[in-house]
C-alpha cells in the first residue's frame, strides 16, 4: 500500500532523513520506531506532503504522491498527532466534521457517521456540544482518532498520538485501538519512541537512529535477530517483557499441555503468552496453570536467537 524509495530530507543542510526506504503492505501497522531526532516525525509528514522530500520517491496504492495536490492528497489520509491536534475554539462536533465538510457531505451523512465513530469509540453523544479543554486526554485522543476515521480512507498516519496520556489510559486505548474493527482494514504507520507501544501494536517494526534505518522486521526478528549493537542495545531494558509479549502459545506448544490451555481454557493458540499469564493471574485456582506457562516460557527462550 504504501513505498518509500530512497527518501531524503535536509533541514540548513544537515540530513534528518537519509535515503530511506521500507514498505508497508494492505492492512499492516509499521512502526517508525526510534529516540527523538532520528528523522520518524520528518519521513511520517512527507509521506502527506506536510514536508516535501528533497529526492526519492513515495508511492501510495501504486501512484506517486507528487501526481496530486497536496490538499487533495490529504483528504485521503487520515492523520493523528500527539495532544490530539483538535481545534480548541472548535467543538467536538465541528472537529470531527473538518474533513466530511471540505469533501461536501451531507450533515446527515456526517452526523450518521460521527455517531457511529462515538459509539465504536466509547464517547457519549454528550462531547459532541464540548470543546477540547472540556475532556479528558484519553477523551481527546479519541476524538481526534474518530476525525481521522471519519472519512474511512484506506491509509492512516499517527505521530505519537498517545504520547502525552498516563500509561493507564494509553494501556486501554491500545487494546481498543487493536480490536476495533475501523483500524484493521488500514495501512497505519505509527510513529513512537515508546518501545512497548511499538511491540504491543506493530506488525512490522523499523528501527531509525540519524535518519537511517537501522533495521526492519517483525517484533520477534528485530528482538531475536538484531542485526546490529545499536538494535540489540535499544531493547536491553525492556528485553524480558518484550520477550513476553511476542511469545504466542503456539511458540510454547511443545512445552505445555495444548488440551488444558485450548480445551479448557479455551485460549487461541495465537494468544500472547503476556496477556494469557495477565488473566490467569486474576483466578488462585489457576496458579499452576500460571506456572507451567512460566516454566514453558523459560524453556523456549534456550532455543531462541540473541
Amino acid at each position: 500500500m504504501i513505498t518509500v524509495e530512497s527518501v531524503s530530507k535536509s533541514f540548513n543542510g544537515k540530513k534528518a532523513v537519509d535515503g530511506i526506504s521500507f514498505q508497508a503492505g494492505d492492512k499492516e501497522i509499521l512502526v517508525l520506531l526510534g529516540t527523538s531526532g532520528c528523522g520518524k516525525t520528518t519521513m511520517l509528514k512527507m509521506i502527506n506532503r506536510l514536508i516535501e522530500a528533497d529526492s526519492g520517491n513515495i508511492l501510495i496504492d501504486g501512484r506517486n504522491i507528487k501526481s496530486q495536490k497536496p490538499e487533495e492528497l490529504r483528504m485521503g489520509i487520515g492523520f493523528v498527532m500527539q495532544h490530539s491536534g483538535l481545534f480548541p475554539h472548535y467543538t467536538i462536533q465541528q472537529n470531527i466534521a473538518v474533513i466530511p465538510d471540505l469533501l461536501k457531505w451531507n450533515k446527515n451523512k456526517t452526523k450518521d457517521r460521527t455517531l457511529e465513530l462515538l459509539h465504536k469509540l466509547h464517547l457519549s453523544e454528550d462531547v459532541l456540544t464540548r470543546f477540547p479543554n472540556e475532556l479528558s486526554g484519553g477523551q481527546q485522543q479519541r476524538v481526534g482518532i474518530a476525525r481521522a476515521l471519519i472519512a474511512d480512507s484506506p491509509v492512516l498516519l499517527m505521530d505519537e498520538p498517545f504520547g502525552a496520556l498516563d500509561t493507564i489510559t494509553k494501556a486501554d486505548i491500545h487494546a481498543e485501538f487493536t480490536s476495533l474493527e475501523e483500524l484493521k482494514n488500514k495501512t497505519i504507520i505509527l510513529v513512537t519512541h515508546d518501545v512497548q507501544e511499538a511491540f504491543d501494536l506493530g506488525h512490522k517494526i523499523c528501527m531509525m537512529d540519524k535518519g537511517k534505518i537501522m533495521q526492519t522486521g517483525t517484533p520477534k526478528e528485530i528482538l531475536y535477530q538484531p542485526e546490529n549493537d545499536f538494535v540489540k542495545d535499544f531493547f536491553a531494558q525492556n528485553r524480558l517483557l518484550l520477550e513476553y509479549k511476542v511469545t504466542t502459545l503456539k511458540d510454547v506448544a511443545a512445552f505445555i499441555d495444548g488440551n488444558r490451555f485450548y480445551e479448557d481454557l479455551h485460549f487461541s493458540e495465537d494468544a500472547g503468552i503476556w496477556n494469557v499469564m495477565q488473566q490467569l493471574s486474576t483466578d488462585g485456582s489457576l496458579s499452576a496453570d500460571y506456572e507451567t506457562l512460566v516454566k514453558a516460557f523459560n524453556e523456549y527462550r534456550k532455543f531462541q536467537t540473541v
